[in-house]
């Protein structure tokens, strides 16, 4: 990386812990973690610049990754614990999942898009990631029979709640998903397994790319 390139790094990294600040967010250890992923690495060089900027950024297959805002709000309030197992539906570039095997957790990402499957893989060996286990898969069902998980985060949006998710979940796991048509707002949610249901609170209004079924064959 050249100095400009890391100076802009270097800024864009300060500028977003003012924000999180500004908005409460002050885990110091989700904040190390974040800030120990090279967040340019992940995303392509010709919009290197808008690594730390809130604004989504597109990458391959028609897919976008969230800001950084949204995501550090999305992981604080999923409250990652070392050792926790967790589901990721929605690897996109591999980003998250490495924030949050930095918290310990032991990941289980699936993408639908084999493409975006095997940059992730290469960044995750690159960069020395471990403690994350990549697929593609059709991630609309989750995972079943490989659970239960205690924390589930989906980065794309149901039509309806997702309650078949509920027994993939352990005792009072925690599920984060947007919730609402395609087409128009949307609701993040975080849902908590309490019994056999889930008790939900909401978080924010989003507008998420609805939920696809199915691997994609060609990409």
């Amino acid at each position: 990386m050249d100095h400009w390139k890391r100076d802009t790094n270097r800024e864009g990294l300060a500028a977003f812990l003012l924000r999180a600040r500004a908005r409460g967010l002050q885990d110091p250890g989700l904040l190390a973690a974040i800030e120990s992923v090279p967040r340019a690495e992940f995303i392509d060089p010709q919009y290197a610049g808008l690594a730390w900027s809130s604004r989504s950024v597109p990458i391959p297959c028609g897919e976008s990754i969230e800001g950084i805002d949204f995501q550090a709000r999305v992981l604080s309030a999923l409250a990652i614990e070392s050792g926790h197992r967790l589901l990721e539906i929605g690897t996109g570039t591999g980003l998250t999942a490495a924030v949050m095997a930095r918290l310990g957790a032991r990941v289980k990402t699936i993408e639908r898009y084999r493409t975006l499957v095997e940059a992730a893989s290469r960044r995750f060996a690159t960069h020395g990631f471990g403690g994350i286990s990549l697929r593609q898969a059709d991630g609309s069902r989750g995972l079943p029979g490989e659970g239960p998980f205690d924390r589930i985060v989906v980065w794309a949006a149901f039509e309806t709640l997702p309650r078949h998710f509920v027994e993939q979940l352990a005792s009072n796991g925690v599920m984060i998903a947007a919730v609402g048509p395609g087409d128009g707002p949307q609701e993040l949610v975080r849902l908590t397994k309490i019994g056999s249901r889930f008790e939900r609170a909401r978080l924010e209004t989003v507008r998420m790319q609805p939920l696809l079924h199915g691997e994609a064959q060609y990409l």
